[in-house]
């Protein structure tokens, strides 16, 4: 049997997803505060290094001998605060260093007297962030440009940064482990649509064809859609399934029937005793061949009814008084003698009544097919607690020690019973039939000689037994000659 190919798990898939997204959302933040808090500690920075500049900028004036500069100590402890920071500053007059570092680094680009410029150099293995302003002074009458850069190292701002960085990696761990829960609830609401349509699906009966109705989210609208039309296809099939079996029926039996009356009209006319034989041979042929096909057909019937479970509710003693009044005469050509004994009023299961109708015609045909002539076949029905069983016990030729299940297997029969008509499909049917309408069926070999085949139903609740809506007359459905 093919089986669908199992895709991974929407649930699975959706949850890894999520949690992906999680983890990049994390990993976002990390990366985000890590840049914010880089940038705003180094906009700090330069504001200090700016105003520090500045001041000692501020500072510088011209003498009669040169420049003359201070450096006021509140700059310095302004920088100071910033942390265990080392400072460095330089400051030039024209191209002369007038004090402090005189290997510090330039700026690339001038800066002017209204706005300092910032920029990062490695200095003695330190990283340092400077700041560089202009002034313009006047020594011995002539202009003179004066450079004041001033600088400081980042160890500090570095470490404000992985600080916030290290937070903000915690509170990006912290929200991808409560994504996780997040995630699965997330994951159980959004397919809890898809597992309602599935329940109500499944709590549908085998004939249950009706479109699709129950309500589900727009994206699945398509889905519901295409169900819809399947279903459609389907119910449309089965009609047509059950249209071609009745018809076949119909188109095979009736030619069959008329063969054999052909051939019985022209072995009573024969004279010819080496043609009578041979009429006698194509009539036993247009039995047997009018025996398979009718049980094939109603093989293929049980087959169908058996998936549609069309259940209501049968009177079996009806059913049975119906089946033994027509087989009698059958009996009779072989002078057996068919007793039915049955409770008397209702007895009333619930099941298909084709079904029942083909298993009960089918253990009759047995019993008087394989009996012998002159005996007797007991039909008896019961009924105990909530079932009810059908019995049909013949004096024929029996099991002759063959296992009971074997015989029920399709188009298996008996070592003793080679030489009687049968096709082997009529203890599979009884079988199908009673199991499809949830009931049990055994053959059992009886100590006096024969076999009692053993039928058990159902009844139908006790509420609906004695119901004025209970069926009339079910309609046979056996074969034209049985």
């Amino acid at each position: 049997m093919t089986t669908a190919r199992i895709a991974p798990s929407l649930r699975r898939r959706l949850v890894i997803r999520l949690l992906a997204i999680a983890g990049i959302l994390a990993v976002i933040l990390f990366v985000a505060v890590r840049f914010s808090a880089e940038t705003a500690s180094e906009t700090t920075l330069d504001a200090v290094l700016g105003v520090a500049t500045a001041s000692i900028a501020d500072d510088l004036r011209s003498g009669e001998s040169g420049a003359r500069v201070s450096l006021p100590p509140e700059t310095f402890s302004m920088l100071a605060a910033m942390g265990e920071e080392r400072v460095f500053y330089r400051i030039l007059i024209g191209e002369t260093t007038l004090t402090g570092y005189a290997d510090l680094p330039l700026p690339r680009d001038t800066p002017t007297a209204v706005a300092p410029v910032f920029y990062s150099r490695t200095y003695r293995e330190a990283d340092l962030r400077l700041a560089a302003v202009s002034r313009n002074l006047i020594i011995d009458g002539l202009p003179v440009t004066a450079l004041v850069i001033v600088g400081q190292t980042r160890e500090g701002q570095r470490v404000i940064a992985q600080h916030l960085a290290n937070r903000a990696a915690l509170l990006g761990l912290l929200v991808f482990l409560l994504a996780i829960p997040a995630s699965l609830v997330a994951a159980t609401s959004l397919l809890r649509p898809l597992d309602r349509l599935a329940e109500a699906m499944t709590r549908r009966g085998p004939r249950d064809l009706r479109p699709v109705r129950h309500p589900v989210p727009e994206e699945l609208a398509p889905l519901i859609g295409a169900l819809n039309s399947f279903i459609a296809r389907l119910k449309s099939t089965l009609a047509q399934t059950e249209t071609f079996i009745a018809e076949a029926a119909h188109h095979i039996r009736t030619p069959l029937a008329t063969l054999r009356s052909e051939v019985e009209l022209a072995l009573r006319l024969a004279k010819d005793e080496p043609m009578r034989q041979r009429l006698r041979r194509l009539l036993r042929t247009v039995d047997e061949g009018s025996r398979s096909a009718g049980q094939l057909l109603d093989h293929a019937t049980v087959l169908y009814r058996a998936e549609q479970q069309a259940f209501a509710r049968v009177d079996l003693g009806q059913l049975a008084r119906g089946l033994v009044d027509r087989y009698r005469t059958t009996a009779d050509l072989k002078d057996i003698r068919l007793h039915l004994d049955k409770p008397a009023g209702l007895l009333v299961v619930s099941g298909d009544a084709v079904l029942l109708e083909a298993a009960l015609r089918n253990l009759i045909d047995n019993a008087i097919k394989y009996s012998s002539e002159e005996s007797d076949i007991h039909i008896t029905l019961s009924a105990t607690a909530e079932i009810a069983t059908f019995r049909c016990l013949d004096q024929g030729r029996g099991l002759d020690g063959a296992v009971a299940d074997d015989l029920r297997v399709r188009f298996q029969r008996g070592s003793n019973v080679e030489d009687v008509v049968g096709s082997g499909l009529g203890l599979t049917i009884v079988a199908e039939a009673v199991e499809a309408m949830g009931g049990s069926f055994r053959l059992e070999a009886r100590p006096s000689g024969g076999t009692a085949a053993i039928l058990s139903l159902p009844l139908a609740p006790a509420e609906l037994r004695t119901s004025d809506q209970t069926s009339g007359p079910v309609a046979l459905t056996a074969q034209d000659t049985p």
